[in-house]
């Protein structure tokens, strides 16, 4: 969810002729009042540079994942439920029961459990897609644009494929650490993995190098379509509801569009997201492998095992991460570029 967020859209501006005298009719003055909050918002970003810029973006993530914390962590511990015995008895209990046996059997600081590595994830993973988002961009608008100037669909396949690319490039390069940070989550009240450092050297020790991207395929799988949809929906909302009521306040347009895409991309993916933490899990703590076969002999086993809900396991914590996630790194990212322009500015 995090590199849906805090990417400014281009929309392709076109130039208006008039003729000397015409009469700009109420449509034409809409118009013109959207573009000229575009230019604004382009201005006000072009004043910071491509650091900042990613600075900005990463302390946005990082803190939003630390607010919504104790939510994420909810979210891993039902969608590993089934996996091996000492959780069976968790498969009917409701997210009020998981809080509460949270706080009762580790403690209320233990809803911030792998947090540390969630932020050390999160500011690469955000700088990477950041940068890697603006790269193939660039590349897709010189491909698709020369031959569809003006097409509504050429801007929808760019950020589409342009999200989804970048998505995919962010998770390779720091799937170790979301590893470890799944890893950490999911303990309970056993604690096999003493911190960051202890993990990598047990994993590496017990389950080689490799051990460290176990679930990648099904990582990238759930990535590049989330993102992808995510930019998709996002800029489609924000468009017909700009398109609609003009006047409305670009950062709450922003916050529901971009919490809605949230919600459609999360929905669409879940099923593979469950999926690469059972996978990311194989071997943890030194327990039995139960999934042997693959993605597609996980997804089999799961549907056998726990029936198809069981693929929307932990989806109800995910929702609400999801809103109250967006809306902290709308603000937070609004805030710090703003204030990072007036830095700008000032030297």
């Amino acid at each position: 969810m995090e590199a849906r967020v805090g990417v400014v859209v281009e929309g392709g501006q076109q130039a208006l002729n008039s003729a000397h005298g015409a009469v700009v009719d109420a449509g034409a003055r809409k118009f013109l009042q959207q573009q000229s909050q575009n230019k604004s918002s382009l201005n006000q970003q072009s004043q910071i540079g491509t650091v900042q810029q990613l600075l900005a973006g990463g302390i946005a993530g990082a803190f939003s994942k630390t607010c919504t914390a104790p939510l994420a962590r909810l979210t891993i511990l039902f969608q590993v439920q089934g996996m091996h015995s000492d959780v069976v008895s968790m498969r009917k209990a409701s997210i009020w029961h998981e809080a509460s046996r949270i706080i009762n059997e580790e403690g209320f600081r233990a809803f911030w459990k792998g947090n540390l590595v969630t932020i050390a994830h999160r500011l690469p993973y955000s700088s990477v897609s950041f940068y890697a988002y603006e790269q193939y961009k660039k590349f897709l608008q010189s491909i698709i644009r020369e031959r569809y100037q003006g097409n509504p669909s050429a801007d929808l396949l760019v950020h589409f494929f342009g999200g989804g690319l970048a998505g995919i490039t962010a998770a390779s390069a720091t799937y170790p650490l979301d590893l470890v940070r799944t890893r950490l989550a999911a303990q309970r009240s056993t604690m096999y993995y003493r911190g960051i450092g202890h993990a990598f050297h047990t994993i590496c020790k017990e389950e080689g190098f490799f051990g460290l991207y176990k679930g990648l395929g099904a990582t990238l799988l759930v990535v590049g379509p989330s993102i992808a949809i995510s930019f998709s929906v996002y800029e489609s909302l924000r468009s017909f509801w700009q398109s609609r009521r003009p006047q409305d306040s670009t950062v709450m347009v922003s916050l529901a569009c971009g919490s809605l895409s949230g919600i459609a991309s999360s929905t669409a993916t879940f099923p593979l997201d469950l999926m690469r933490r059972r996978m990311q899990l194989e071997g943890a703590g030194g327990r039995a492998r139960v999934y042997k076969t693959g993605l597609y002999g996980t997804f089999k086993y799961i549907v056998k095992t726990e029936g198809l809900k069981g693929l929307y396991r932990g989806i109800l914590p995910e929702y609400y991460k999801v809103v109250p996630s967006v809306g902290i790194v709308f603000m937070t990212y609004e805030t710090l570029k703003k204030f990072l322009s007036r830095i700008s500015t000032s030297s």
